[in-house]
């Protein structure tokens, strides 16, 4: 075997408190390398002339990649605490591997094991319990629904009457969602993502003014509460945009600072790098990206931590809100998002946190910052093997059980899944307006581990290229709407909830992928059923073995509800699908 390949560390995703009572131990491998791993593991405090009170414990391989093998295991440790070593096995050679290197048999010395010193249930990383089975609904508020043409913004445009621009208006408020309410619950939407509402400049919302004040072309405050009671009413939770790494130009505190300049109140509010604070032609201030008018906040400061934190906790005391996103939020420093994570917290427990982090999180999945993050490395992965064909099913397999390794499995669970938003293509516009590879897409997000987002209109197959074009007027006449998209998303998501292994609760394992046909079979599993899923990413029709052993067991064909007549063959149509649900023994 290969030792310079294997890794572990006791923290992070690779050693870490699952529940108050659990375990989650794994060790990564050069891939084919082990054929067999065994974790040797006992009490610190029973140590007795250098044996154990347990002896060993098989581990699982959970998956793999094009370099790696990744072996698992939960445990309970009786006491709390554990000191753990791994017995690797080959087909040539077997020996110990711990925090003090590698062995050619169990070492004697209690010090040569990995420590995990004691199972603290306040160290657990704990996400809202509700949000595992929450399907979310992105909705751009300016672009959802206008029904009240007394609030729309000067030059405010005709509904869907013209592609978007940067800068145009079409009118959009809380009403318009109020009156749409049974869309959402048709489709079995359980959460509401809404861009920001804040008092703002520009049709986004993303340069704020007033972190108190509701944009005046959404409504009112009366109104924003008569949107949440309605969700609420529904079953609907209610997230918001936080805006906090930056303000827009007109933010108060900023225009006394072009004011005043170093005479200003303010000057500690923002990074200024010289006076006269100039915003053109380039900001000699630090910005959202190079954008003047987006200054980005000085997080450490008191005073601006003090507002910000208000802001937090106002929004849920106020109006019951369920949760914040929040944008750019790995530019912003770890010690504010501790402290709002604690000031959250307090005034609502079970309020979910999600940050805006396109790149590898852990630092910020700790359990003392965010509950989860924007699930990009799951987006791009699946857009590229499905939507965009740039990789075969092998490389997906490989990349999905990389979006698993990353993280605990239950930050896992509550990852925001998502597959477009205000930021990309419309995922039709990327499968080239192929249906049915959007399809297979609406099948693969809403049958993987975590909580999906969709972005309005997606479900009636609304096309658009990068902002502003994605960012279109929803279609409301039905006539318009691609009803057989609708209805198969409303489909998958009912399976979501009356499934449970469908969902959030059943086990991920890739079964096969093929890369002659492109095609790829994994299954989600508990303990009552087998769900064994295949998509037929190709345009040539497959007939395929499903590697999985029916013996005694009746499979029955889930999607359109009927016995399996041929219990391990299926012929698929090019980019079709099959949903196979087995029940245990």
């Amino acid at each position: 075997m290969l030792k310079e390949a294997i890794y572990h560390r006791p923290k992070n995703n690779y050693a870490y408190a699952y529940d108050k009572d659990t375990l989650h131990i794994r060790i990564r491998v050069k891939k084919g390398d082990a054929t067999n791993v065994y974790l040797i593991y006992g009490d610190p405090y029973e140590w007795n002339n250098g044996r154990w009170i347990n002896a060993s414990k098989p581990m699982l391989l959970e998956g793999s990649d094009h370099q790696f093998d990744y072996w698992f295991i939960d445990m309970k440790p009786e006491f709390g605490r554990c000191r753990y070593g791994f017995e690797l096995h080959s087909e040539n050679e077997h020996f110990i591997y711990g925090e003090g290197g590698f062995f050619n048999s169990i070492p004697n010395d209690i010090n040569f094991y990995f420590c995990f010193p004691f199972l603290n249930e306040i160290d657990v990383f704990k996400a809202p319990k509700w949000v595992k089975n929450t399907v979310w609904y992105q909705i751009f508020p300016e672009r959802f629904s206008n029904a009240d043409p007394q609030l729309n913004p000067p030059n405010t445009l005709l509904w869907g009457s013209k592609d978007p621009s940067l800068t145009d208006f079409f009118g959009g408020d809380f009403q318009g969602i109020i009156n749409n309410i049974d869309h959402l619950v048709k489709l079995g939407i359980t959460g509401v993502y809404l861009n920001p509402i804040f008092k703002a400049a520009t049709n986004h919302k993303y340069d704020t003014i007033d972190y108190f004040e509701i944009d005046p072309q959404f409504g009112d405050k009366k109104t924003f509460k008569k949107l949440v009671d309605t969700c609420h009413e529904h079953g609907i939770k209610v997230m918001l945009d936080a805006v906090f790494n930056h303000s827009g130009f007109y933010f108060a505190p900023f225009q006394d600072v072009l004011k005043n300049q170093e005479k200003s109140n303010y000057v500690d509010w923002f990074h200024l790098r010289e006076f006269p604070v100039t915003p053109l032609p380039e900001p000699n201030y630090d910005t959202f990206a190079f954008t003047h008018e987006m200054p980005k906040l000085n997080t450490e400061n008191p005073e601006v931590k003090d507002y910000l934190l208000r802001v937090a906790k106002y929004w849920i005391e106020e109006f019951d809100i369920d949760g914040w996103r929040l944008d750019v939020a790995n530019e912003v420093d770890h010690q504010f998002w501790r402290e709002f994570r604690s000031t959250v917290k307090k005034v609502k427990p079970d309020a979910y946190i999600l940050g805006e982090i396109w790149h590898d999180a852990i630092p910020w999945l700790q359990g003392d910052q965010f509950d989860a993050v924007m699930n990009y490395p799951f987006t791009n992965a699946t857009l590229r093997y499905i939507a965009k064909g740039e990789i075969n099913a092998e490389e997906f397999a490989n990349q999905i059980t990389r979006v698993l390794i990353n993280y605990p499995k239950n930050a896992n669970e509550v990852a925001f899944n998502l597959l477009g938003s205000h930021d990309t293509p419309r995922i039709l516009t990327m499968c080239h307006e192929n249906k049915d590879k959007l399809k297979l897409l609406f099948l693969f997000q809403l049958s993987f581990i975590g909580t999906p987002s969709i972005y309005y209109g997606d479900e009636i197959g609304l096309t658009g290229e990068n902002d502003p074009d994605c960012r279109k007027c929803m279609e409301w006449d039905e006539a318009k709407q691609d009803q057989e998209l609708l209805e198969l998303v409303q489909r998958l998501i009912s399976l979501r909830k009356e499934h449970a292994a469908f969902g959030n609760s059943g086990e991920f394992s890739i079964l096969e992928t093929n890369n002659e046909t492109n095609h790829m079979t994994y299954s989600k599993k508990n303990a009552k059923e087998t769900i064994i899923i295949t998509i037929n990413n190709s345009k040539n029709p497959i007939n395929t073995t499903i590697p999985f052993d029916f013996t005694n067991r009746k499979p029955t064909d889930l999607w359109n509800n009927k016995p399996l007549k041929e219990t391990s063959k299926i012929e698929l149509p090019p980019f079709g699908f099959s949903i196979i649900q087995v029940k245990n023994k």
